[in-house]
């Protein structure tokens, strides 16, 4: 019956208040579920024994109403003999029989009780099970959330991460430089024309001409009286 008590004892805790009052949750609900495990199964070997028992005892009551059977025709024989001394002895051993059938039935009676309460208390234990391990569940989330946190927030504000963005900063000015260094060289060209320069502008001057002589024709104009108009 110890294994019982310590049964209903673990369905009577409420198991949320059990895990708000703990100092670390993960560890407390670990222990809880192996409690509850390592009782049920023990609730649930006890009961097979409960029932071997049981069926043991009934093959003992079957042997024993047998037994009564077998006096009573014994004590018909001798009465019959005459034999009364004889008779009476014989339903004194089957009056026997009779008792410890009655005894075994009694006690057969009981262990159904027993396991009658065995089976609501394995129901209600597999039902705490179920409660603790979902429980065992959302917190193992919550605290692997936390600690996922955590890094993140370490690693945002720590050492390294503060050294990976100062040395993006040092890379990026010397991008500032490199790109300077290259619109400074652009600007030494604006310095004498070079040859190239210089027979360029004349190819583009050319250019120019041709297409005020062409303009010239387009109004039928000689083109020394515009020359003349526009001095």
């Amino acid at each position: 019956m110890g294994i019982f008590s310590r049964t209903r004892d673990i369905i009577a805790a409420n198991v949320t208040d059990m895990l708000d009052r703990a100092e670390d949750p993960a560890k407390m609900i670990r222990m809880i579920i192996l409690e509850m495990e390592e009782t049920l199964v023990e609730v649930r070997a006890s009961a097979a024994r409960t029932i071997a028992d049981q069926k043991e005892m009934r093959r003992h009551i079957d042997k024993l109403e047998r037994l009564q059977a077998d006096w009573a025709d014994k004590a018909q024989l001798a009465l019959s003999k005459g034999r009364e001394d004889l008779a009476r002895a014989a339903l004194v051993e089957k009056k026997k029989a009779s008792d410890m059938s009655e005894q075994l039935s009694h006690e057969i009676k009981v262990l159904d009780d027993a396991l009658r309460a065995s089976e609501q208390d394995i129901a209600n234990l597999q039902n705490k099970l179920r409660e603790a391990r979902s429980r065992q569940t959302t917190i193992m989330s919550r605290l692997e959330s936390a600690e996922n946190r955590i890094k993140l927030k370490t690693m945002y504000n720590g050492d390294k991460v503060q050294e990976a963005f100062s040395r993006f900063d040092l890379l990026e000015r010397r991008a500032d430089v490199a790109e300077g260094e290259a619109d400074a060289l652009a600007l030494g060209h604006g310095g004498p024309p070079t040859l190239e320069d210089q027979i360029t502008a004349l190819e583009s001057s050319d250019k120019v001409d041709e297409e005020l002589e062409a303009m010239k024709k387009a109004l039928g104009k000689p083109a020394g009286e515009i020359e003349d108009k526009g001095e």
